[in-house]
């Protein structure tokens, strides 16, 4: 057992299964009692059963450590309030959540129905943000407090999630406005994109170059929760952890701009104006569209 989260109390979603077991898993070895929730569903978010939590609170036991099982379903807003509440009602504190619950229902978007759409973004979005409005309350009281989002490169876009997509860009969005809100109240709230060998990046259509295991995001995680982190004030981030490799991605800003002068803007002068002053800015993803369509051709996974 480690020192690193001495005394913190830390709760985390989709914590039966991958990265988030392997998060729940490294907060207790690191001296932190851990919340453990899992709804219990497949990657389709399918059969829940409460066995999954439960089982990964007898392993932190076992190994020394103090955990509570939370099989509530963070799309909505009582199973958000109910993992602060396990949390306050066993150990009488709240110091971090990590949201990494997910799931997938992958369609091209002019197929995609209602019914792919609404839970994908709940689970993801809405089940971040049921956690962070119930443990953001109990952090602003107590002055301190640390909020991790679980993103994905995925936000750039995605040729069959857009649901997925959407709701990961809409994560980072979150993340930042609590960092900008709770700032006074010295609260803290990052998010993290992942890289690593889990039940959902076995889907991915591509083989990645860049990919590690959960312990890696794992690491990760547990440096974002602690007073090191707060410290040196890492607040409103997204990292990436991919293996060997951690890199932050840049903040949203304007790359270029043009002024109308002496008249307003026409469509004309826009399209007279806009080309070369203001331009574009290039989209990563769409250079990968070629390769997929040659290794789908192929019958194979293209690299990335």
């Amino acid at each position: 057992m480690g020192n690193f989260l001495a005394g913190k109390v830390i709760a985390v979603t989709g914590a039966g299964r991958g990265i988030g077991r392997a998060v729940a898993l490294a907060c207790a070895a690191e001296g932190a009692r851990v919340v453990v929730n899992d709804y219990g569903v497949s990657v389709a978010g399918a059969e829940p059963t409460s066995q999954v939590a439960r089982s990964v609170v007898e392993e932190i036991e076992a190994a020394g450590g103090s955990a509570r099982a939370a099989a509530d379903d963070v799309s909505a807003m009582a199973g958000g309030q109910r993992i602060v509440d396990i949390a306050l009602a066993e150990y009488g504190r709240l110091d971090g959540v990590v949201c990494v619950a997910g799931i997938l229902r992958e369609r091209m978007l002019f197929n995609m129905t209602e019914e792919e759409w609404d839970p994908v973004v709940a689970t993801h979005l809405k089940g971040t943000f049921t956690v962070f409005r119930a443990a953001s309350a109990v952090m602003r009281r107590q002055g301190s407090g640390t909020l991790i989002g679980f993103t994905s490169g995925n936000h750039q876009g995605s040729v069959a999630q857009a649901n997925y997509s959407a709701a990961k860009g809409g994560v980072i969005s979150l993340v930042r406005s609590a960092a900008l809100g709770l700032h006074k109240y010295g609260v803290t709230a990052n998010a993290v994109a992942p890289v690593a060998r889990t039940r959902m990046s076995a889907n991915v259509p591509m083989e990645l170059k860049e990919i590690g295991e959960p312990e890696d995001v794992a690491a990760l995680v547990v440096y974002l929760l602690s007073e090191q982190a707060r410290d040196a004030g890492v607040t409103g981030q997204v990292y990436t952890v991919a293996g060997p490799k951690i890199a932050v991605w840049a903040q949203p800003r304007e790359l270029r701009a043009a002024y109308a002068e002496g008249a307003p803007w026409t469509p004309q002068r826009i399209a007279a104006v806009l080309p070369d002053s203001v331009g574009v800015d290039p989209m990563p993803m769409l250079a990968h569209l070629a390769d997929m369509a040659a290794a789908a051709d192929r019958g194979d996974r293209p690299n990335t």
